[in-house]
Protein backbone atom coordinates (compact mmCIF):
# COMPACT_ATOMS: atom_id res chain seq x y z
CA UNK A 1 0.00 0.00 0.00
CA UNK A 2 1.54 3.33 -0.77
CA UNK A 3 1.91 6.44 1.97
CA UNK A 4 -0.92 9.35 1.44
CA UNK A 5 0.84 12.68 0.77
CA UNK A 6 -1.11 15.97 0.42
CA UNK A 7 -0.07 19.09 -1.24
CA UNK A 8 -1.46 22.28 -1.18
CA UNK A 9 -1.56 24.64 -4.41
CA UNK A 10 -2.17 28.20 -4.90
CA UNK A 11 -2.76 30.27 -7.71
CA UNK A 12 0.42 32.37 -8.75
CA UNK A 13 0.30 36.20 -7.38
CA UNK A 14 0.65 38.13 -10.44
CA UNK A 15 -0.79 36.97 -13.76
CA UNK A 16 2.02 35.45 -15.37
CA UNK A 17 3.32 33.80 -12.31
CA UNK A 18 3.46 29.76 -11.98
CA UNK A 19 0.75 28.63 -9.18
CA UNK A 20 2.94 27.92 -6.43
CA UNK A 21 2.66 24.56 -3.96
CA UNK A 22 2.93 24.00 -0.17
CA UNK A 23 5.51 21.70 1.42
CA UNK A 24 3.56 18.73 1.48
CA UNK A 25 1.76 16.42 4.00
CA UNK A 26 1.92 12.98 4.81
CA UNK A 27 -1.27 11.12 6.32
CA UNK A 28 -0.88 7.95 8.68
CA UNK A 29 -3.30 5.75 9.74
CA UNK A 30 -2.79 4.15 13.31
CA UNK A 31 -4.88 2.17 15.45
CA UNK A 32 -7.05 -0.40 14.09
CA UNK A 33 -7.81 1.08 10.79
CA UNK A 34 -6.13 -0.20 7.26
CA UNK A 35 -6.97 2.53 5.28
CA UNK A 36 -7.44 6.20 5.48
CA UNK A 37 -11.45 6.11 5.80
CA UNK A 38 -13.75 8.27 7.53
CA UNK A 39 -13.64 6.54 10.69
CA UNK A 40 -9.78 7.23 10.72
CA UNK A 41 -10.12 10.85 9.50
CA UNK A 42 -13.24 12.13 11.75
CA UNK A 43 -14.47 10.14 14.47
CA UNK A 44 -11.79 7.92 16.45
CA UNK A 45 -8.57 10.35 16.00
CA UNK A 46 -6.41 6.97 14.47
CA UNK A 47 -4.62 9.75 11.77
CA UNK A 48 -1.47 11.59 12.42
CA UNK A 49 -0.05 13.95 10.05
CA UNK A 50 3.50 15.69 9.21
CA UNK A 51 4.01 18.58 7.87
CA UNK A 52 6.61 18.46 6.20
CA UNK A 53 6.21 15.40 4.89
CA UNK A 54 8.87 12.37 5.33
CA UNK A 55 10.19 12.78 1.82
CA UNK A 56 13.73 13.72 0.62
CA UNK A 57 14.48 16.99 -0.74
CA UNK A 58 14.12 15.89 -4.18
CA UNK A 59 10.59 13.97 -3.96
CA UNK A 60 9.86 17.09 -1.58
CA UNK A 61 10.43 18.98 -5.45
CA UNK A 62 8.81 15.78 -7.65
CA UNK A 63 5.54 16.62 -5.45
CA UNK A 64 5.07 20.24 -5.56
CA UNK A 65 6.02 20.60 -9.28
CA UNK A 66 3.28 17.10 -10.11
CA UNK A 67 0.53 19.25 -7.94
CA UNK A 68 1.46 22.57 -9.67
CA UNK A 69 1.07 20.47 -13.06
CA UNK A 70 -2.10 18.83 -12.49
CA UNK A 71 -3.39 22.51 -11.33
CA UNK A 72 -2.73 24.39 -14.28
CA UNK A 73 -2.93 21.20 -16.58
CA UNK A 74 -6.99 21.14 -15.63
CA UNK A 75 -6.92 25.37 -15.51
CA UNK A 76 -7.99 25.45 -11.92
CA UNK A 77 -8.23 28.95 -10.09
CA UNK A 78 -7.36 30.29 -6.88
CA UNK A 79 -6.38 26.92 -4.79
CA UNK A 80 -6.41 23.18 -4.67
CA UNK A 81 -5.31 20.61 -2.69
CA UNK A 82 -3.85 17.71 -4.88
CA UNK A 83 -3.28 14.15 -3.39
CA UNK A 84 -1.07 11.36 -4.07
CA UNK A 85 -0.15 8.28 -3.23
CA UNK A 86 3.90 7.56 -2.56
CA UNK A 87 4.56 4.25 -4.08
CA UNK A 88 7.87 2.63 -2.69
CA UNK A 89 10.38 1.43 -5.01
CA UNK A 90 11.04 -2.74 -5.00
CA UNK A 91 14.32 -2.49 -5.73
CA UNK A 92 15.34 0.31 -3.52
CA UNK A 93 15.39 3.39 -6.14
CA UNK A 94 13.42 6.52 -6.13
CA UNK A 95 9.29 5.73 -5.59
CA UNK A 96 6.39 7.54 -7.70
CA UNK A 97 3.55 9.78 -6.83
CA UNK A 98 0.49 8.78 -8.26
CA UNK A 99 -2.35 10.89 -8.13
CA UNK A 100 -5.42 10.16 -6.51
CA UNK A 101 -7.38 13.34 -6.12
CA UNK A 102 -7.29 17.13 -7.54
CA UNK A 103 -9.34 18.47 -4.59
CA UNK A 104 -10.48 22.44 -5.89
CA UNK A 105 -12.57 23.09 -2.54
CA UNK A 106 -10.49 21.48 0.14
CA UNK A 107 -11.00 22.43 3.98
CA UNK A 108 -10.35 25.86 5.47
CA UNK A 109 -10.79 25.79 9.08
CA UNK A 110 -7.67 26.51 11.00
CA UNK A 111 -7.37 22.87 11.73
CA UNK A 112 -7.62 21.31 8.06
CA UNK A 113 -4.78 20.19 6.05
CA UNK A 114 -4.82 23.24 3.31
CA UNK A 115 -3.87 25.75 5.62
CA UNK A 116 -2.21 23.81 7.82
CA UNK A 117 0.41 23.45 4.93
CA UNK A 118 0.98 26.76 3.87
CA UNK A 119 1.54 27.50 7.80
CA UNK A 120 4.17 25.22 7.57
CA UNK A 121 5.37 26.57 4.22
CA UNK A 122 5.44 30.08 6.10
CA UNK A 123 2.46 31.57 5.18
CA UNK A 124 -0.02 32.45 8.14
CA UNK A 125 -3.90 31.83 8.14
CA UNK A 126 -4.79 35.21 7.89
CA UNK A 127 -1.86 36.01 4.55
CA UNK A 128 -3.74 32.64 2.76
CA UNK A 129 -7.03 34.12 2.93
CA UNK A 130 -6.10 37.83 2.11
CA UNK A 131 -3.84 36.14 -0.96
CA UNK A 132 -7.14 34.42 -2.06
CA UNK A 133 -9.47 37.41 -2.14
CA UNK A 134 -6.55 39.53 -4.03
CA UNK A 135 -6.28 36.60 -6.69
CA UNK A 136 -9.87 36.40 -7.16
CA UNK A 137 -10.37 40.30 -7.50
CA UNK A 138 -7.74 40.00 -9.74
CA UNK A 139 -9.98 37.19 -12.40
CA UNK A 140 -12.01 38.68 -14.60
CA UNK A 141 -15.64 37.94 -14.11
CA UNK A 142 -18.30 36.05 -16.08
CA UNK A 143 -17.73 33.02 -18.79
CA UNK A 144 -14.13 31.64 -19.35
Amino acid sequence: MGREIECGVLEGIGPMDRPEASLPAELRVTGPHVFYDFEAKYLDGSTEVDIPARLSEQEVADVQEQAVAAFETLGCEGLARVDFFYQESADGGPGRFIISELNTMPGFTPTSMFPQMWQATGLSYQDLIVRLIDSALRRPTGLR
